[in-house]
């Protein structure tokens, strides 16, 4: 691993006198993928909201490579819960998207475009609207999107709650798949512990509110990883652990 990406040093958020995150501290490597559990209600919609600039902390401070974390600067990207493909677009304009407004070459443009939909499953809906879409290949133009800029920070929320399993273990495998043909940095916020310890390289376990970091857990499962294997079943059980008990 390189040096750190990201620094997140003393991040701290109060909405009037409610304090819901306190005094968050940690380091994310170029190209690490991070999962952020804890329990419902604990604050991780907050926090992701700081880390994306959207709402700015009471203090301490966000990092990208060494300078204060800026929207405009910064090549931060998202993919939520909720399905985000523009509807009035097609599935290779939904893709073009970020690439256009950051003024990336058309003929960069392309290749990555290409890439993608290779790489998931969508050359076939090239020209296809999102209603005419599943709701799994909406979603996959939604995490390629996010991916085509290739972005400092890619920030993930939830992105599969309203999925059933089967649908969620596919889509996972295909953020591992860009990951690691692409390298991003990604942070995942999720409530789910099993997609957790498939996903990630690092687990941050936060406390319930005022949310703290409660542990730094490293995963390192080779890939493809087995849920059903000892090792996988007995982080599982530690992670739900950690997530119950105060």
């Amino acid at each position: 691993m390189g040096q750190d990406k990201i620094q997140v040093i003393n991040l701290t958020k109060k909405f009037g006198d409610l304090l819901v995150l306190n005094n968050i501290s940690f380091n994310v490597k170029k190209g690490e993928f991070i999962c952020v559990v804890g329990p419902t209600g604990c604050g991780k919609t907050t926090f992701l909201n700081l880390l994306t600039r959207l709402i700015p902390p009471t203090a301490g401070e966000l990092l990208i490579d060494g300078e204060p974390a800026d929207p405009r600067k910064h090549n931060i990207s998202f993919a939520f819960q909720e399905p985000s493909a523009m509807p009035w677009l097609n599935v290779r304009q939904n893709l073009e998207y970020g690439m256009k407004i950051r003024k990336i070459p058309k003929a960069e443009q392309e290749i990555r475009i290409q890439r993608i939909m290779t790489l998931l499953g969508l050359s076939e809906f090239e020209k296809n609207y999102p209603h005419e879409l599943s709701v799994s290949a909406e979603q996959r133009v939604i995490i390629g999107r996010a991916f085509s800029t290739y972005p400092d920070l890619l920030l993930m929320d939830e992105p599969y709650g309203q999925m059933d399993i089967k649908m969620r273990f596919y889509l996972e495998d295909q953020v591992l798949k860009l990951w690691k043909e692409f390298g991003s940095t990604v942070i995942f916020i999720t409530h789910n512990v099993e997609e957790a310890v498939y996903l990630a390289e690092r687990i941050l376990v936060l406390t319930n509110k005022p949310a703290t970091i409660k542990e730094d857990v490293r995963i390192e499962l080779p890939r493809p990883r087995d849920v059903t294997s000892p090792e996988f079943i007995q982080i599982r059980k530690h992670i739900t652990d950690a997530i119950k008990w105060w």
